[in-house]
Formats: C-alpha cells, structure tokens, sequence
C-alpha cells in the first residue's frame, strides 16, 4: 500500500471518529489532522476540503465493495452490501444525512446503485435490441428508487432488517426488467 493511502485511509479514519460524536460541520480540517497526529499541510495535499474527504471514503470504501454483483442473479447481494456498509458506518452515514454533505451520500448511492443496475440492465437486454438511452432511463428509475428507500432507512433509524426490505424490492422488480426492456424493444 503507498504511503498516499496510508495517510488518506488515516485521515478518513479520524474524520470517521469524530463524527461519532460530532456534527460534520462542526469538525475543522485542524480536528481532523490533530485526532490523527498529521498536518494542515499533509491533508491539503491529499483533499481539497473535508467535503472532498467524504467523497473519497464513499467512492474508496463502498463502491469497490459491491463491483462483483452487477448481474441479474447477484443484484440483492450487491443492494443488501450497501446496507452492510451503511450499518457498519451508521454514525458517519446519519451525520453526512444530515449535514451539509448530504450530497455526497446522495451521490454515493446514486453511483454504485446505479452502475450496479446498469450492469443488470445490461446483461438482461444483452439479446435486445434496445436503445441505450431507454436503458439507461430503466436503470435510473430504479436507481431512484432504492436511493429513496436506504434514504428513508436511515432517516428511520436503520430499524427495518435489510434482508426484509431487499426481498419486497426484488418482488417488485423480478421480471420487471425484462419487460421494461421487451417494451422499449418492440417499440424501437
């Protein structure tokens, strides 16, 4: 491992901590690198600003996490990775909610929903001929989906078990790929 991620894994770290116990926009850079034993220095070099720290551990710790599960039979394991992850990471998800880097979850959730959805949608349509553009409005529909419903999870205090929710999900949506996709066919 390089010493570039060494030190960005500690910095996240220490951000991790601190919002254990600590509003997110009530942690400065100086909380950050004191918690850690780094400098000012060392984490301007790394991130532009916590915000971009946020980014890195969604992007870094989640997204390579469910890369294996982008097929029609693996999807629920991809999706109930994610609520892994979240639980795993309660404190630092339900502060990022509800801070000023809400985006940054949104968007975390967004991509790995997504790309995992696309990568079903993909492999689903991949004897159809179906625009990419309709594809891409599918995975999208149900990305938005799942992305509200972990949103309201959370919301709720992660009480619901995810394996329950993930089943009423993959009720709704079994067989419904594939018809989205036979409809978007017959009418290209």
């Amino acid at each position: 491992m390089s010493s570039s991620l060494i030190t960005k894994k500690a910095l996240a770290s220490s951000l991790k901590e601190l919002m254990k116990y600590t509003p997110l926009n009530k942690i400065s850079v100086k909380h950050i690198v004191d918690n850690c034993g780094l400098n000012r220095q060392t984490f301007y070099y790394h991130f532009q600003d916590i915000f971009d720290l946020v980014e890195w551990i969604y992007k870094t710790e989640a997204v390579e996490s469910i890369a294996q599960y982008t097929s029609y039979n693996t999807w629920t394991d991809g999706f109930y990775k994610i609520f892994l992850y979240i639980e795993d990471n309660k404190e630092f998800c339900f502060n990022t909610l509800n801070s000023l880097g809400r985006n940054h979850l949104d968007m975390y959730l967004y991509s790995v929903t997504n790309e995992l959805l696309m990568g079903v949608v993909n492999e689903v349509s991949c004897n159809m001929k179906v625009k990419e553009e309709d594809k891409k409005f599918i995975a999208n529909f149900y990305t938005h989906a799942f992305t509200g419903l972990v949103i309201q999870w959370i919301k709720e205090g992660m009480k619901e078990n995810p394996k329950l929710i993930i089943e009423k999900l993959s009720e709704l949506v079994e067989g419904n790929f594939v018809k989205a996709l036979e409809r978007y066919e017959n009418k290209s």
